[in-house]
């Protein structure tokens, strides 16, 4: 009897030290988030799973053209994936279908269009020191800064940098950035 005892002592012990494990690995080290929709087209599709790396950003500052994870303010448990585009003391606008960043045409390959819409960065919008500027790589049919339901993202609402796609498996790998 003692030695069924123990048994079950040290299994459960064991199940709770597994549990303790995974659970400090998804609150501070990655979480699994599904993209929904096509914003992120050609780099990411609809129902890619990704793994995100949440503990990055506690040694450096999130960098331009990081694929970022932050919660849509308006609805609880849904998250965006979007591009960084504009840094903190930056200026952004879009004009002529262009990305300006202080002043100057931001020379990038990740929208494949003309930008159709420049909502709020049609004038230009100054980031504070802790805001980024993001966009969708599918920039006419992506809900980003552009729009005052997103707006700007601040640092503290940053969940984490997309960092591996683990579905669907013919497109598993480590996510480029830059």
């Amino acid at each position: 009897m003692k030695r069924v005892l123990k048994e079950i002592l040290s299994t459960s012990l064991y199940i709770l030290f597994v549990l303790c494990a995974v659970y400090l690995v998804i609150h501070f080290v990655g979480q699994r988030t599904q993209v929904l929709g096509s914003s992120m087209e050609p780099k990411l599709s609809n129902e890619d799973n990704l793994i995100v790396d949440k503990i990055s950003y506690r040694f450096h500052e999130p960098e331009r053209y990081d694929i970022i994870v932050f919660p849509y303010q308006y609805e609880e448990n849904t998250f965006y994936i979007k591009r960084i585009i504009g840094l903190p003391g930056e200026s952004v606008q879009i004009a002529d279908g262009e990305i300006f960043i202080n002043g100057e045409v931001l020379m990038e390959s990740y929208g494949r269009e003309v930008i159709q819409d420049p909502g709020t960065a049609a004038e230009p919008i100054r980031l504070g020191e802790d805001e980024y500027f993001v966009l969708g790589d599918n920039r006419n049919a992506s809900s980003d800064s552009r729009e005052p339901s997103v707006g700007v993202i601040h640092k503290k609402d940053i969940v984490g940098r997309a960092w591996i796609r683990i579905w669907p498996l013919h497109k598993a790998g480590i996510l480029k950035h830059q």
